[in-house]
C-alpha cells in the first residue's frame, strides 16, 4: 500500500512540473458584414477592399431580379440618390460599394450608377468574387474593382463597346473596330503604348448579364487603365 502511495505521489509531482499546453492563436479576417445575398461576378484582378466589411460601410445591392437595397433596406432607383446623399453627408471619404448579382441585366445596374452619379459619387467600387475557392470555413476579405461614373475632363480615351451577340461571349469593339474577345487586353496595351494616362470608356448593352460587363472591366483594369462605365445620363 505504501508503495502504491509513493508511485501516485511521484506521478502527481511529474504532472505538476509539465507546463500547460500552448493554445495556437488563429488570426482570421473579421466576419463579413451582414447584408443582401447575391451571386457576385468573378474577377481575377480585383483589389482588397477591407473597408467594405466595416460597420457602417455604404453598400448598394442589386439582386438578380433587379431589386435594389441600400444597406438592408429595399429602395427604388428613383429614391436612391437622396438616400446616398444623406449617407455621405457627414463623411470625408465618399466610399460606396455596389454588390450586384452576376446574372442581373446590366440595365439594372445602370440605373444605380445614374443615381450614384446624381448623388455625387464619382468612383464607386464593384464588389466581386474570386476564382480560387477558399478552404471550407475560411473567411475571405472582400475584393472589388473601382470604376468611374463621370468622364475625366481633358483625357484622351479609348472606347470599348460590348454588344449582345446571342452567343456565349458578347461582341467587342475598340474605337469602332471589331476585335476578338481573346485579344482585348493585348489590343488595349498596344493602344496605350504612347499614352501617359490610360482611360477606357465602357459602353455595354443593357440586356447583357452584369457578369459580362464586369469581366470586360476586369480586363481593362488589368492594363492599368481607369474604367468609366458609361450610362445614358453621361
Amino acid at each position: 500500500m505504501n508503495y502504491l502511495l509513493e508511485v501516485c505521489l511521484v506521478a502527481l509531482t511529474l504532472m505538476a512540473s509539465i507546463p500547460p499546453p500552448v493554445v495556437a492563436q488563429v488570426h482570421s479576417h473579421p466576419p463579413l458584414q451582414k447584408g443582401i445575398s447575391v451571386e457576385l461576378p468573378v474577377t481575377r484582378n480585383a483589389a482588397p477592399m477591407l473597408d467594405a466589411d466595416q460597420e457602417g460601410a455604404l453598400i448598394v445591392s442589386v439582386t438578380e431580379d433587379g431589386t435594389v437595397y441600400f444597406g438592408v433596406d429595399q429602395i427604388s432607383s428613383a429614391g436612391l440618390a437622396e438616400k446616398v446623399k444623406g449617407g455621405l453627408s457627414n463623411r470625408t471619404e465618399k466610399k460606396l460599394y455596389i454588390k450586384a448579382d452576376a446574372r442581373t441585366p446590366y440595365a439594372n445596374v445602370v440605373k444605380v450608377l445614374d443615381a450614384l452619379h446624381t448623388a455625387g459619387v464619382e468612383a464607386p467600387n464593384l464588389l466581386t468574387s474570386q476564382p480560387d475557392s477558399p478552404e471550407p470555413g475560411t473567411l475571405v476579405p472582400p475584393k472589388g474593382l473601382e470604376v468611374l461614373v463621370g468622364r475625366p475632363s481633358g483625357s484622351a480615351v479609348t472606347v470599348v463597346e460590348v454588344f449582345n451577340s446571342g452567343q456565349q461571349w458578347p461582341t467587342l469593339k475598340i474605337n469602332n473596330q471589331n476585335i476578338p474577345w481573346a485579344t482585348l487586353q493585348s489590343s488595349l496595351k498596344k493602344g496605350f503604348q504612347n499614352r501617359s494616362e490610360k482611360v477606357v470608356l465602357v459602353k455595354a448593352a443593357g440586356i447583357l448579364p452584369f457578369a459580362n460587363v464586369v469581366e470586360v472591366t476586369d480586363m481593362c483594369r488589368s492594363t492599368g487603365a481607369k474604367v468609366v462605365l458609361v450610362t445614358p445620363g453621361l
